[in-house]
């Protein structure tokens, strides 16, 4: 089984971490360490397996060195 390497949710695009869970208690488990580091996440089950999907809004770009001259 390959689940879909992207989903859309409410209209918001979400990744799949690329992991297959043996049981809904260990992808609960790694979606509260998603959520912990400012993930949004989903989960769903797929023919007996748990999968996460996560997604993150940048909030801040940081460049580095001049800007080219134009």
């Amino acid at each position: 089984m390959a689940p879909q390497n992207m989903r859309v949710f409410d209209g918001r695009k979400f990744m799949w971490d690329g992991e297959l869970y043996d049981s809904p208690a260990a992808a609960e488990a790694k979606k509260q360490d998603y959520e912990n580091q400012g993930f949004e996440t989903q989960m769903l089950e797929e023919e007996g397996k748990a999968v996460l999907y996560t997604r993150r809004v940048v909030k801040e770009i940081v460049l580095e060195g001049e800007p080219p001259s134009a």
